[in-house]
């Protein structure tokens, strides 16, 4: 099995609660994710601050598969540009049918994890591109 086939089954996890429970179920799993499953990773981040975000994202991209991702600091912010995704990219090249809402999950793991490392986190998106930005909750006064 290839790593990228993970996305099969998240996939699938997602449809499955999706139709059986409804979106504010979903929702809430994924919140829950970023809370509870990735507690540490919030932690590092709180920790570490932007650097270990920026530091973070930079290595879990360049081990995905079909992707192309840039993560960048800016100011305040690391940004992550998905030019292409790599989640998507695995279920098309595979004929999967995408679960309506899969692209949702990134923004309420993230949300969740963001806030719980005292950051805030925005998504901009398009089609299988997306802009995500964590950002320092305290703003720079100049």
């Amino acid at each position: 099995m290839a790593a990228g086939d993970f996305y099969f089954a998240i996939n699938a996890t997602f449809r499955f609660i999706y139709e059986r429970w409804g979106e504010g179920a979903l929702i809430d799993y994924w919140r829950s994710l970023g809370r509870e499953y990735y507690a540490d990773l919030s932690q590092r981040f709180r920790d570490g601050g932007l650097e270990e975000v920026e530091r973070y994202w930079a290595d879990y991209f360049a081990a995905e598969p079909d992707g192309n991702v840039t993560v960048s600091r800016i100011g305040d912010a690391v940004v992550i540009d998905v030019h292409r995704c790599p989640a998507m990219e695995w279920l098309k090249q595979a004929n999967r049918r995408v679960m309506p809402l899969y692209c949702q999950h990134c923004l309420h793991v993230s949300s969740a994890i963001a806030e719980e490392a005292n950051l805030v986190f925005e998504l901009e998106r398009g089609d299988c591109t997306c802009r995500q930005t964590f950002r320092s909750r305290e703003r720079k006064v100049c």
